[in-house]
């Protein structure tokens, strides 16, 4: 199944007898909530999630955002509407980071039916909605471990063994700035394929033929295995979303840069080399 939907496809499956649950999740790092924008307009139908409180745990040594508690999620997307035969399609405002890490937690816990909005709100061309849902409660329960997941020592393992991605911009790999972390550079072996050079200038994913030379010219087609991380596993999603478009199979490091560098005994990078 494509894991990407066009704004064009939605409307139609909105009409549908049978339309997805349809989930709005926008966010911005550093940025201001996305209830407020939500609430100013919104694709009709939606129902807003947060990233922060309910698509994460509580930011600490598992980083900035870890997995949230897997019972809670569940409570969370059945309020939502979601069950376990439903179509889901996820958006946000165009950037698709937190479109793609409710795609993933969901694709993760079990779901099989979970698509992504391509472009974002910004794609979409039908009317908004101030209108707040009242959904009828689904019945999805998680089953976690659908998507392949790492931790710290997994992600150094594969930065030897496989090849390891670093979604965040390439000045942030090399260590030459870092706006968010307290410590600056990348993972041992890592390789730099910022999440920027997926999609094209309106935000929309490349073509899968594109997306599949870009991963093979990084050696994601000889490698045994492929994991991605960011800095907290946020933007990584959309990487490893972008790879399932290619037709590859990625883990995620969900602790990402912020899980990592919060533990000084651990290995430190600096430079364009993989190190």
């Amino acid at each position: 199944m494509n894991p990407i939907i066009s704004a064009t496809e939605l409307a139609i499956e909105l009409s549908s007898e049978r339309p997805p649950v349809l989930l709005d999740v926008r966010y911005q790092v550093g940025g201001p909530p996305g209830r407020p924008a939500y609430d100013t307009g919104h694709i009709p139908g939606a129902v807003y999630v947060d990233l922060d409180a309910e698509l994460a745990g509580p930011p600490g040594a598992g980083g900035r955002h870890p997995l949230p508690d897997v019972a809670e999620f569940g409570a969370v997307m059945r309020r939502a509407g979601v069950r376990a035969d439903s179509r889901v399609v996820t958006y946000d405002g165009g950037q698709g980071w937190a479109a793609a890490r409710a795609w993933w937690l969901l694709r993760w816990a079990g779901h099989p039916d979970v698509r992504v909005l391509d472009g974002g709100l910004a794609a979409w061309r039908g009317e908004l909605s101030t209108d707040t849902p009242t959904p009828v409660t689904g019945d999805f329960t998680p089953e976690p471990g659908a998507l392949p997941l790492l931790d710290a020592d997994g992600a150094a393992a594969l930065a030897r063994t496989g090849l390891l991605l670093d979604a965040r911009a390439g000045e942030r790999y090399r260590g030459e700035v870092e706006p968010i972390d307290k410590v600056a550079g990348h993972i041992p072996g890592a390789a730099s394929a910022p999440t920027t050079e997926n999609v094209d200038e309106s935000g929309r994913f490349l073509p899968a033929g594109a997306l599949a030379a870009r991963f093979k010219a990084l050696g994601a087609t000889d490698a045994p295995e492929v994991g991605v991380y960011c800095g907290s596993g946020v933007s990584a999603a959309h990487e490893v979303l972008a790879l399932e478009i290619a037709g590859i199979r990625a883990a995620l490091y969900a602790g990402s840069w912020s899980e990592w560098s919060s533990d000084p005994t651990r290995p430190v990078a600096k430079g364009a080399a993989r190190g």
